[in-house]
């Protein structure tokens, strides 16, 4: 039996603890789980573990056996999230061979203000950079890179990439490109004129409303025309265009930061903030006026991050060749979600 209300507490939920394996029962929900076990309802770090096992976060099946992680990150039934980077980094340190062919740095470009995805002030500058770095030492790889923060995402579309400033830009949602036709000029310019990665991550995006809102519980995406969203500037809004909310049925608020937009929707400026679990739960810890703010119960969508290079680039193709041999070993040996659930837990350190 499928389990949909994210946000409500079941009635089970005194047997759901972190650090052990936990079956699913009739009215539980991913966001359930987590609020018994870690006190949140952000549960991206139980998907990230159980991604072999959930294929819809809206729905899970009863009698699902989840691995819940500790408040560490890290998984009893495995070795700790250190232990397993080192390994690796001992493997990749012993077969490292320089190649006498001189090729330049690879140039990477993230931009802060995306945590815990990416940022400065984050270890490794967040998590989608420390995994992107590591795939260029994984799979073979061997290549020397450099890490840039442009903090104007626009540009790194716009101007970076396709002027060759730039080879690789960290991180981007890859649209729906089989709906073309109701995507918006931003989105049809990935599909047209970018390559991808391999999915470096994959993000629940959620609907952040302030209790009491009309929007706050819809059962559609239909249901919130009318509605004022907020989604920071430069970022996309593929996930609502390829369900019909483009201007005029919706409007669109772009500020510079998922901050504001949590800003906005505590002074009731938007009814709705569109943004990624963990982004929207990290900004609405930094405003306490929305400390209240939920994400929808009933809709999700799942979202995949990628890196992308520009098709004019003429090595764009052998990067992303370079990319995805790293990412498939990463995967394979338990790295990547080492990266993932050390980097995540780093950033709740900080916000605490």
């Amino acid at each position: 039996m499928a389990v949909i209300a994210m946000a409500t507490l079941s009635t089970t939920a005194a047997a759901q603890e972190a650090c052990s394996d936990y079956t699913v029962k009739d009215g539980d929900s991913l966001g359930s789980i987590a609020q018994t076990a870690f006190g949140t309802f952000d549960y991206q770090m139980i998907f990230n573990a159980n991604r072999n096992k959930i294929s819809d976060p809206n729905r899970l099946e009863e009698g699902t056996l989840l691995e819940i992680p500790c408040a560490d990150g890290n998984l009893a039934s495995g070795k700790s999230h250190q232990d397993v980077i080192e390994e690796q980094e001992a493997i990749q340190a012993a077969r490292a061979k320089k190649s006498n062919i001189y090729e330049p740095p690879i140039k990477i470009v993230s931009g802060n203000g995306w945590a815990p995805f990416t940022g400065e002030d984050l270890k490794g500058g967040g998590m989608l950079v420390r995994v992107a770095s590591t795939a260029m030492q994984r799979g073979g790889n061997d290549r020397e890179f450099t890490v840039s923060f442009v903090d104007d995402w626009g540009s790194h579309m716009e101007t970076l990439l396709p002027l060759g400033a730039f080879d690789v830009s960290v991180a981007w949602i890859k649209p729906d490109c089989s709906k073309y036709d109701l995507l918006n000029d931003e989105s049809r310019k990935r599909c047209d004129e970018y390559d991808f990665s391999q999915p470096i991550y994959e993000t629940v995006a959620a609907y952040w409303s302030m209790p009491g809102n009309d929007y706050a519980n819809v059962t559609s995406f239909a249901d919130y025309a009318g509605a004022r969203i907020c989604r920071v500037d430069g970022w996309s809004t593929a996930d609502l265009n390829t369900e019909g909310l483009n201007d005029p049925v919706v409007t669109f608020v772009r500020p510079n930061s998922a901050k504001e937009c949590m800003e906005l929707l505590a002074k009731g400026d938007v009814d709705m903030v569109s943004l990624d679990l963990e982004n929207g739960a990290a900004a609405a810890s930094e405003v306490p006026e929305a400390a209240e703010a939920l994400p929808n119960p009933n809709l999700s969508k799942l979202e995949t991050l990628h890196l992308i290079t520009h098709k004019t680039n003429p090595r764009g193709r052998v990067y992303q060749a370079l990319i995805n041999r790293g990412l498939t070993e990463m995967r394979q040996s338990g790295e990547w979600y080492a990266l993932i659930s050390d980097s995540l837990v780093d950033v709740n350190n900080l916000s605490n």
